[in-house]
């Protein structure tokens, strides 16, 4: 098990009928063979779990941490202007391979698709 770093990029949603490759989320997580997040190795070392929110407006991005509350996962940011935690959708039911889909409610609080479009050693 080891920490990967994670690339989603917007998939097709309302509005982007295309998705948009230039908007998305750097995760760096733990994860296991299965490509599950580790729980129990986030826990250890939650402070190495890390988002990067991209995207070409400025005012958008954000860096914060993957956190963990009850069974739900989170998007957390640490400014204010950077808006509030951004839940997931069984986001530790997923298997984080290129190709799959992840749901994030983004910080204006709509659901969007992401795809997991690369997968590397953090």
């Amino acid at each position: 098990m080891s920490f990967k770093k994670v690339v989603l990029r917007l998939a097709r949603n309302p509005g982007f009928p295309s998705g948009d490759a230039e908007r998305g989320y750097v995760v760096t997580a733990p994860l296991n063979e299965d490509g599950g997040i580790n729980l129990e190795e986030w826990r250890a070392k939650r402070e190495k779990a890390t988002v990067i929110r991209f995207d070409p407006d400025p005012d958008e991005r954000a860096d914060g941490w993957l956190t963990h509350r009850g069974s739900h996962w989170f998007f957390h940011y640490d400014e204010d202007h950077e808006g509030p935690d951004e839940p997931t959708y069984r986001l530790g039911e997923h298997k984080f391979a290129v190709g799959e889909y992840v749901t994030v409610n983004s910080h204006e609080g709509d659901p969007l698709t992401y795809q997991v479009t690369s997968v590397t050693d953090a």
